[in-house]
């Protein structure tokens, strides 16, 4: 007589993820296979992700990979292994986006609110101080502001409001009539010309109106056609209503001489 190996046919009735062991003659005991769970006769898969999140952090997605296998990836809005996740703050790099004026706020995952600061204006990812400060930040206009400085003429950092017509920077640069009034002395005078106090004044607004009044006390006569504002029959808008706290900036294309 021989000994009857239960596991010798259709794996002794174990599981095909189990395996058959032989104990005395004729019986088996089925152990599933490791990454698998059961009586033998039945295996199951072992999802690691359904306790305790399969080791990942809590701010981490747990994917099952295979038997008893998973992968940790963090969540939007968080860096890491998987295994610790770390918040990513918006706000930290490069100020989340927003305007250098500008205050950065993290609201929620992936969200984060742009407020300008005290004495600037705008959406928060731009924010604009006074015409003054704006002046100077903008290569059309920083040559007008270089010479105001030079006269001392601070006028527009005031409360205001203001409204400025500014030369473009290049007809500054080639006029040759400024390095004249320069040496004449009258240059500040013809500075003054370009700013209009009490009144911040819109390119709507401007069309509407005939004339106003510089602070240098001489009118600028405004006409308005096809579509063109010109100032004193010569300087035509060709930028306009750059807002700041206190007014706002107009371009020109030439001089206004009072």
């Amino acid at each position: 007589c021989s000994a009857i190996d239960a596991c010798e046919t259709s794996n002794g009735g174990c599981s095909a993820k189990a395996e058959c062991r032989r104990t005395t003659p004729g019986n088996r005991v089925c152990v599933c296979n490791a990454g698998y769970t059961g009586d033998g006769i039945v295996c199951i898969e072992i999802n690691p992700c359904l306790e305790n999140n399969g080791g990942c952090d809590r701010n981490a997605e747990c994917t099952q990979t295979g038997p008893n296998q998973a992968v940790c990836n963090c969540l939007k809005g968080y860096s890491g292994d998987g295994k610790r996740c770390t918040y990513i703050s918006l706000c930290s790099q490069n100020n989340g986006g927003c305007s250098e004026f500008a205050i950065c706020n993290d609201t929620e995952l992936t969200e984060r609110t742009c407020t300008c600061k005290d004495n600037y204006i705008g959406d928060g990812f731009k924010c604009r101080g006074n015409i003054f400060q704006e002046l100077l930040r903008d290569s059309n206009t920083s040559r007008f502001y270089f010479h105001l400085e030079t006269f001392s003429i601070r006028d527009i950092a005031g409360p205001g409001p203001f409204t400025l017509f500014v030369p473009r920077t290049d007809i500054l640069n080639s006029d040759p009539r400024v390095k004249n009034w320069f040496a004449r002395g009258v240059m500040a005078q013809v500075l003054r010309h370009h700013i209009v106090g009490c009144a911040s004044l819109m390119y709507n607004d401007l069309t509407t109106i005939n004339n106003v009044t510089s602070l240098h006390g001489d009118p600028i006569h405004i006409s308005y056609s096809q579509n063109s504002l010109v100032l004193n029959n010569k300087a035509e808008v060709i930028l306009s209503d750059a807002v700041g706290t206190n007014g706002v900036i107009h371009v020109i294309n030439q001089i206004l001489v009072p």
